[in-house]
């Protein structure tokens, strides 16, 4: 059988769906799990042009698993949740260094303002982009999908506040950008069938979860798989999650886990 052109991969492979949060140089107290340095974060976009991964956005993965387009030898979608402006100062220039393409998942009822959901529970906020600047990166090339209206928990939300959520994000979107916004991230990754169907209702092709994994051929559309990338990552924990869907330590620690519990199983001290 004649091999497969190098240029392209086969669409039913796994790909990895990239998640990142906020990118800074002085990452806060509070949000410093979710925030990955400029440092770090040049080294990770270093290391996938060095490998050859080849960024591709979210139309693409969906064409190409529908037989209607291909996909490069190693593609990776590159996700942002929250549209934070630290992403568009300190990311985006790195990803233009190496002609990457992203998503910026944004909250379509705060740009411009504050993360004011992250008050209640750490107690500090961080500046959004605004529009001009959503459209700045649009018009680049660079992706933008929505995040909500005001980034609630979705799941549990009554059809009377579920509904502005997911359409009037949507709506707001193409009316501020003047392009189509099929693309959805779930806040806090809060979904259920309820939500799903709601998101499918109001138009979106896709919406990304934050379950672990890589996104395979049968990934549910409206549940994407992403590889959350950590701020405490380093660039081996970076690379095994690219390429498993999960950092090596949290492999081997359920590993060890696992076989810890059949040997006290096996002794009659398992709990």
């Amino acid at each position: 059988m004649p091999e497969r052109p190098r240029s392209e991969s086969v669409s039913g492979e796994e790909v990895p769906i990239l998640m990142y949060h906020e990118v800074s140089p002085s990452p806060h107290p509070a949000f410093r799990r979710y925030t990955v340095t400029v440092r770090d974060f040049t080294r990770q976009m270093r290391w996938l042009a060095a490998f050859g991964y080849q960024p591709v956005d979210m139309d693409t993965l969906v064409h190409a698993r529908q037989g209607r387009a291909s996909l490069p030898k190693r593609p990776v979608v590159i996700t942002f949740d929250d549209g934070f402006q630290g992403c568009a100062d300190h990311a985006v220039p790195v990803l233009r260094t190496h002609g990457f393409t992203a998503m910026f998942y944004l909250v379509a009822g705060l740009m411009g303002a504050t993360s004011r959901w992250l008050r209640p529970e750490l107690g500090m906020e961080l500046a959004l982009m605004s529009w001009d600047t959503a459209r700045s990166l649009a018009a680049e090339g660079f992706r933008c999908g929505a995040h909500s209206l005001t980034h609630p928990r979705l799941a549990g939300l009554d059809a009377a506040s579920l509904g502005p959520e997911l359409v009037d994000a949507r709506r707001r979107m193409e009316d501020e950008l003047r392009q189509p916004v099929v693309h959805l991230a779930y806040p806090y990754g809060a979904f259920d069938q309820t939500v799903q169907a709601a998101a499918a209702e109001a138009g979106y092709v896709t919406a990304c979860s934050t379950r672990p994994g890589r996104s395979g051929p049968d990934d549910d559309r409206l549940a994407l798989h992403r590889v959350t990338v950590y701020g405490h990552d380093s660039l081996l924990d970076f690379a095994w999650r690219l390429r498993t869907g999960a950092a090596l330590r949290e492999q081997l620690g359920q590993a060890f886990g696992g076989a810890a519990h059949a040997r006290a199983s096996s002794r009659g001290t398992g709990s």
